[in-house]
């Protein structure tokens, strides 16, 4: 009803010149003639059409519902693609994809061979730089900025960037030579006070002061004004002040001085969802010399009511019910769930054990141990480097902290887990969610990387569960480790019936035989062991009798020398070929560290060791169940390769 009388409000409203609609847009040129009004009313069009839409598709919504304004008057007041856009993160630039031509396209958001979801050069001259990480966009704006300046061009470059992405290292590191290079960018702040959990720490609080004082910018603007009155003394008399101005400022606003500290021209706190301020703002910014940064203030999730009140939820969500955002997923619980509820669980029991999270306490489970521990829960915003150190810090205390971040994330802190955690063999637990194929995010979310990046760091345990009931054991095994460990988990719903006929004592070896075979053995890591399973029952079909070897446990820090004893099990002697079948790319997974072992140990491996895992590129999106298939990752696909193998062999020792 309300979205109804919405429209009609409009439809009454509208004068008798013909209203553009969001259709009829096919490139940014097309809304530089609109009038203010125009624009608010292709706001509310832009809003129930990204409600419409990523209601089926699912997507990251509240982020792009407060950046719509900001959208419109970015392509109005500029000219894209001449002047560069760059999207910190890229999860709200779903507008910017709809005002540059791909509107149609949104039908197959992040789906197999559809659009993506983040910013991509393929896709479009208007998308500037490919993002999907978050506080990348300030630095790469200067390294455009000084080759701009090289060339002789004049053009602007606008980084985009979320207060949650100003937490992390790098925005910081350009911010501190923005002033120094003195070139011209424009840092445009959208400040909705959230990341993806809610956001902590200084950079927070800061902006939580700057969003209500306007006293400086007020009394700037009258003592200029009253400066220039003053005949042909008045810019003696701005210049001889200089240092009453710095005083102005620390007494007025004594929190709102830190950006033009680092050298850049403040701008704001502008209304960031009012279309006149916006276009107004960007204008000042586009006027001034030097670095800029114009801070605007948004509703994240403005203008959809379930998103408005739980901005959290809709930060990334599937497929939901608009008239009543109800998610329409199958309610099966996750492995991040699993393993909140377990941590949770032995927290209660030892109160050694933390949490640190990177500005996704709920996406990763913590939820629980939140609630009822906060003061063990520690959410150190996107900075991922700085949480590891901080964790090291921790365990060298006596606490035993588990960091509970995403595989592709956990890659920005790939230094500090080597040097700060594994080099002091501190009892470190990285939770490594979403490892494997994610899906829709795509290329830089897929957490095919990490026990690639992983395997090498001497003296880590790295655990690898095949469904829920392994994910628990295991969470409590490392929480009693006195060494470095890292337990990796995939994304979205867990197996909770038992892949294993009993759990895994805890003196036992977490790599063991489920079955024999004669023909062959498929070694699955972790969750593979599903496929590994389905593959055994179609090779028995064509006549091929596969073991299967379950890997749970990747690597053994504490064996300095893995013996190869440890992965061969019974079948020391035996010549059969084995299949790896791990969810990471083939350089550097397991599959190539199970042959290095074998043949340091002298193990002949020659003709012997298939390695069925992603290829060395970057995955692109879609849904995970086609991702397994178009790769031959799942078990019909692990099945053709395995004969494919053997027919191959079975040639080869004919010839």
């Amino acid at each position: 009803m309300k979205k109804n009388k919405t429209k009609n409000n409009i439809a009454n409203n509208s004068n008798s010149r013909k209203r553009i609609s969001l259709l009829d847009i096919k490139s940014p040129s097309d809304i530089k003639n609109l009038n203010k009004k125009e624009l608010d009313y292709l706001a509310v069009e832009i809003r129930e059409f990204l409600i419409d839409n990523v209601s089926k598709t699912g997507g990251h919504l509240a982020s792009n519902l407060g950046a719509v304004e900001i959208t419109l008057g970015l392509h109005y007041v500029f000219n894209s693609p001449t002047d560069k856009i760059i999207w910190d993160v890229g999860h709200q630039a779903y507008v910017h994809k709809m005002l540059t031509g791909r509107l149609n396209a949104f039908s197959g958001l992040r789906k197999t061979g559809g659009m993506s979801g983040f910013p991509k050069r393929v896709e479009s001259p208007h998308d500037i730089y490919d993002t999907g990480h978050s506080s990348t966009s300030i630095p790469a704006a200067l390294g455009m900025a000084t080759a701009r300046d090289l060339s002789g061009e004049t053009y602007d470059i606008i980084a985009v960037i979320g207060d949650g992405s100003m937490t992390g290292g790098p925005s910081f590191e350009a911010l501190n030579n923005a002033g120094n290079i003195n070139t011209k960018i424009i840092i445009l702040l959208n400040d909705n006070g959230m990341s993806i959990s809610k956001n902590i720490g200084g950079i927070s609080e800061h902006l939580g002061k700057l969003r209500t004082s306007t006293g400086y910018q007020q009394a700037k603007v009258k003592v200029k004004g009253k400066l220039n009155q003053v005949p042909v003394l008045g810019s003696g008399l701005k210049s001889a002040i200089g240092s009453t101005k710095e005083n102005i400022k620390y007494m007025l606003m004594p929190e709102g001085v830190l950006f033009e500290e680092f050298g850049l021209t403040y701008i704001g706190p502008i209304d960031g969802n009012n279309i006149n301020d916006v276009i107004t703002g960007l204008n000042q910014a586009k006027k001034a010399d030097g670095p800029v940064l114009l801070h605007m203030i948004t509703e994240k999730g403005k203008g959809y009511i379930p998103a408005e009140r739980d901005p959290n939820v809709f930060h990334g969500i599937g497929p939901f019910d608009k008239e009543t955002g109800a998610a329409l997923s199958s309610g099966k619980t996750t492995y991040s769930e699993v393993f909140g509820e377990a941590l949770f669980d032995v927290a209660k029991y030892n109160d050694r054990v933390t949490a640190i999270t990177a500005a996704m306490c709920d996406a990763t489970g913590l939820g629980p141990m939140l609630t009822e521990f906060p003061e063990r829960v520690f959410d150190v915003g996107i900075a991922e480097a700085y949480g590891v150190i901080f964790a090291a810090g921790q365990a060298i205390s006596g606490y035993h902290p588990f960091v509970a971040i995403y595989s592709s994330f956990l890659q920005r802190a790939y230094d500090e887990i080597m040097e700060d955690v594994c080099l002091q063999k501190l009892p470190v637990t990285f939770a490594v969610d979403r490892a494997g194929v994610v899906g829709a995010d795509g290329e830089t979310h897929h957490g095919v990387f990490d026990l690639s990046y992983l395997l090498p760091m001497p003296g880590l345990s790295i655990f690898t569960p095949c469904d829920a009931n392994e994910l628990r054991l295991m969470i409590k095994k490392c929480a009693y480790i006195d060494a470095p460990t890292a337990i990796r988990y995939p994304r979205g719903a867990a197996e909770m019936d038992l892949l294993l006929d009993q759990p895994i004592e805890d003196d036992q070896s977490y790599n063991i035989r489920l079955f024999d075979g004669k023909d062959l053995d498929l070694y699955a890591v972790g969750t593979m062991l599903r496929h590994a399973i389905d593959a055994r029952d179609l090779l028995s079909i064509e006549g091929i009798d596969a073991g299967i070897v379950y890997i749970g446990m990747v690597k053994d820090g504490s064996n300095m020398e893995p013996e190869p004893e440890t992965y061969l099990l019974y079948d020391k002697q035996s010549n059969k070929p084995i299949f790896t079948i791990e969810d990471n790319v083939i350089t550097g997974g397991f599959g190539e560290y199970l042959a290095s072992v074998l043949n340091n140990n002298g193990f002949n491996t020659n003709n012997r060791i298939c390695n069925l895992a992603w290829p060395d590129k970057f995955i692109e999106h879609g849904d995970t169940k086609d991702l397994f298939n178009i790769y031959k990752m799942d078990a019909v696909g692990i099945c053709q390769k395995v004969i494919e193998y053997m027919e191959k062999r079975i040639n080869e020792n004919a010839n």
